[in-house]
């Protein structure tokens, strides 16, 4: 694993050609040294805060099998349309005020149109305005001219997740397909957007399905991938999946590390299962987090994750 590091650290880039059997074989605590090694070596010792305001809320049409917000399912999921903007950028000011460097709005549905995404456009624009914050949008299916309104208006990176792998794909959401993700982060990436793309862990998933995910994240340029870990929710058809072992999340965020070396690998949803915000993960390859309590709770909140960080010889 220290040789492995090293060659990726020179320059050399995991593939589908390569032999990755070895990478959920070999010993755990070697795995995380290396990946660390890796992510020190071509990241540095700088982790990155994110949050995101739940724009709008419940009644989805999409039928994605781990979802609160879906229409398909009866889970009490809070209900409403698109925030008025100034709550969206009042809240945006308290989140930079607390530390945190990036910002999203995060709207529930297929896509983001019309007088909707008109508002979405004006609470970027007053967000650039007025914040330092960098600006992330998660709008879901969404056209190249939508997206280059977006980037007009400030945002410059996209949040789109693959959730699963190609395989795993159709068992998790029927009503848009995995090409359908592709197409859309592909379309985000032409008008000049980055892309924050990952997905959810425990989804009934194989390790070669998590492999495979990883690889096409790598294949898409993801700058930024978020991986949740599953939290089973009352009136989804997956609220009865069994959670993943701490190792198996080790092991999962090291190999994401190992194949894509240079990204943000940005826990998310989950990471209050760790003691201490999840320390360990970020001696395992990630460097990054989703915090603060809206979705995506942590368990720690800003000022936690901030301690966190400083207390594992990051920069903020």
């Amino acid at each position: 694993m220290d040789s492995l590091a090293e060659q990726i650290i020179s320059g050399a880039r995991l593939g589908r050609r390569d032999d990755l059997g070895a990478l959920l074989e070999t010993d755990l605590e070697e795995l995380c040294r290396a990946a660390d090694q890796v992510r020190r070596a071509l990241c540095g010792d700088r982790g990155e805060l994110c949050t995101i305001v739940n724009g709008r809320s419940g009644r989805c049409s999409e039928d994605c099998r781990f979802c609160a917000q879906s229409c398909h399912y009866h889970t009490g999921a809070e209900e409403y349309p698109f925030l008025p903007v100034q709550e969206i950028v009042e809240e945006g000011k308290r989140n930079e005020a607390a530390g945190v460097h990036r910002y999203s709005i995060v709207t529930a549905g297929r896509g983001l149109h019309g007088r909707e995404l008109d508002h979405a456009l004006e609470a970027y624009r007053r967000l650039g305005e007025e914040t330092g914050l960098a600006l992330c949008a998660s709008h879901g299916l969404q056209s190249v001219e939508e997206f280059q309104a977006m980037r007009e208006a400030g945002v410059t990176r996209y949040h789109a997740n693959l959730e699963t792998s190609r395989r795993n794909f159709p068992n998790i959401c029927t009503t848009h397909t995995y090409e359908d993700k592709l197409e859309n982060i592909r379309r985000a990436k032409s008008a000049g957007l980055e892309v924050c793309s990952g997905g959810i862990l425990g989804m009934g998933e194989t390790w070669e399905d998590r492999i495979d995910m990883a690889l096409d994240l790598s294949e898409l340029g993801a700058v930024s991938i978020p991986l949740n870990l599953l939290t089973p929710i009352p009136g989804t058809p997956l609220e009865e999946a069994e959670p993943l072992t701490e190792g198996e999340v080790f092991r999962s965020v090291a190999i994401f590390r190992l194949l894509n070396p240079t990204a943000w690998i940005r826990m998310a949803a989950g990471r209050r299962r760790f003691a201490g915000g999840g320390r360990k993960l970020f001696r395992c390859g990630a460097n990054a987090a989703i915090t603060g309590d809206m979705l995506t709770t942590t368990g720690t909140g800003i000022a936690g994750d901030r301690a966190m960080f400083a207390q594992l010889g990051y920069e903020i």
